[in-house]
């Protein structure tokens, strides 16, 4: 795990930072529906599952701005941009409904990242322990997926203060919609270093990168 230390003075959102740090402690959250249509069928067509591909693009996106990759150091009181983040997905027990955290490490490469998200999610399968290990594992994101439901909007909060900047992301289940697959996908950033722009571009680049998975 490495990371560069921030020079909050010469942070270009250095402004925004101190007033979302300081005298207003919020985060942003937004949930808008992409078209998955060609990433479902291209998964289809692989026989791959349409889940740890769209995991494995949404891991590409988050690591390809610093932006998304900040983090608030207590202990130390630093603001710091970790060199890599890694999705912490989930395994749900049909029997006491229940989920168990799976830390899945980012892979560049596709078909690495695809061998160790399915290895991960199988053997998380055998226990039913909670599993949280926050304190090992400082450069993890929140990815989860609610399958039940192809919502329509969905907010994830923090304590008031609590300075917590890594990318908490949901996204739902699929639905047609005039014979185009389309789900639901919210972005959870801290206002201090995101704002509308910021979240919004990350569906901006999801796109383009559904669109050059499914191309190569």
């Amino acid at each position: 795990m490495n990371y560069r230390v921030i020079d909050r003075e010469k942070y270009y959102r250095k402004g925004v930072y101190r007033h979302f740090t300081e005298d207003c402690k919020c985060s942003t959250s937004m949930t808008a529906v992409i078209d998955v249509t060609e990433l479902a069928a291209s998964s289809k067509e692989t026989g791959t599952k349409f889940y740890i591909n769209f995991l494995y693009i949404l891991s590409r996106v988050l690591n390809s701005r610093d932006d998304y990759r900040m983090q608030y150091l207590w202990q130390t009181d630093e603001l710091v941009c970790y060199d890599v983040i890694n999705p912490i997905q989930y395994v749900f027990h049909e029997d006491t409904e229940t989920c168990t955290p799976v830390y899945t490490k980012y892979y560049e490469d596709y078909g690495e990242f695809y061998t160790h998200a399915l290895a991960d999610l199988e053997a998380a399968k055998s226990t039913r322990d909670y599993m949280l290990d926050a304190a090992n594992h400082p450069n993890w994101f929140d990815a989860s997926y609610i399958s039940w439901l192809s919502y329509d909007s969905l907010n994830i909060e923090l304590p008031d203060g609590y300075l917590y900047f890594l990318p908490i992301v949901n996204w739902g289940r699929y639905r047609e919609e005039n014979g185009r697959l389309k789900m639901p996908v919210t972005v959870r950033l801290n206002h201090a270093v995101a704002d509308g722009y910021l979240v919004a571009n990350v569906y901006r680049l999801l796109e383009k990168e559904m669109g050059e998975f499914c191309a190569s």
